[in-house]
């Protein structure tokens, strides 16, 4: 008895390992620890709620393209829709409008851009790599018309309060990214949705064949995706207080690596709203301690890239490990 009880934990534990979860939370405990034994600032209220506040606009936009990359997809529009979103959010306060109308309008635009985006994926069958780079571009003219050059410094207080505001000592994006994360985990782990998204990266012709619609679920995943870049990108523009035209820019790079090292896989199938929000805390504290640690603005790139490449590289050598052992 004790023989199989023994090797029941040890199934369970090889389980927990296996999880892509539990190497990224495992590399946030040691960075961490590292930071808090070479710097004095690192362990300290403000820069933790500083660090959380500067993630939490890659980890919100992160789990949306969660949806996307677990049915076997790839969204490259996704800092475009966030600066379209943001700026379009600052012109339309300045026109006057109602700041729900403000938001909703904002927020239906970048929902569309995921529709019209899954629809020419799955309806039409377009690659989605060429899609998305196309509707990059467009979204980013989009981007400079509407600012022609200039910032928009047209918030209205109500909006501004999203991205600058704190609730009980937490600032309100923080907050948002933790209700956005518990709503997405309870849909793709319990919802009849969820389950088709997985089956789909899985096997989309075996999920076909059990009666699953698989274009209507990928349209609505890169809609989801959109939706949840484009609400990233409101909150990011009136953290800043000011819509420019290079809002958003090159975050869809940081955005995947978010969900990627969080333990998204690109191939489709495996991931959760978890490993999104892990990944997007381990690349905020890796940028954090760079900072603190004096490091140029210019070669911070360059370990952030490397981080990635050993964080995914370290992640298939453990799962390799584990399923031999």
């Amino acid at each position: 008895m004790e023989l199989v009880a023994m090797n029941n934990n040890n199934k369970q534990i090889k389980a927990l390992l296996l999880k892509p979860e539990v190497g990224t939370l495992l590399a946030i405990v040691v960075l961490s620890l590292f930071l808090t034994v070479t710097t004095t600032s690192f362990l300290t209220v403000g820069n933790l709620i500083f660090v959380a506040r500067g993630f939490s606009f890659i980890a919100i936009a992160a789990m949306g393209v969660c949806f996307v990359i677990i049915t076997g997809g790839i969204d490259l529009s996704i800092g475009s829709v966030m600066g379209l979103c943001g700026v379009l959010a600052a012109y339309l306060s300045g026109l006057g409008l109602n700041p729900f109308l403000v938001l909703f309008t904002s927020l239906g635009v970048g929902f569309g851009i995921g529709l019209l985006n899954g629809a020419l994926i799955a309806k039409i069958g377009l690659a989605p790599f060429i899609v998305t780079l196309g509707m990059l571009s467009i979204g980013r003219g989009f981007v400079y018309v509407i600012t022609q050059g200039w910032p928009l410094q047209t918030f209205v207080p109500s909006l501004l309060f999203l991205g600058q505001g704190f609730f009980l000592g937490l600032p309100m994006p923080v907050w948002i990214m933790i209700i956005i994360l518990i709503i997405i985990h309870m849909v793709l782990k319990y919802s009849t949705f969820g389950w088709y998204v997985y089956s789909i990266g899985g096997n989309e012709e075996a999920a076909r064949l059990s009666g699953v619609r698989v274009e209507r679920i990928k349209m609505l995943a890169y809609a989801l995706c959109g939706l949840l870049a484009g609400f990233s990108g409101i909150l990011l523009t009136a953290r800043l207080g000011v819509g420019e035209a290079t809002a958003g820019m090159q975050y869809e790079l940081n955005v995947i690596a978010a969900a990627v090292i969080g333990g998204v896989s690109l191939s489709g199938g495996k991931g959760s709203a978890i490993s999104a929000l892990f990944g997007a805390a381990l690349m905020g504290i890796l940028r954090n301690g760079l900072v603190l640690h004096g490091v140029s603005a210019f070669w911070q790139q360059v370990v952030i890239g490397t981080v990635i490449i050993l964080a995914v590289l370290m992640d298939k050598l453990r799962i390799m490990y584990f399923e031999k052992n």
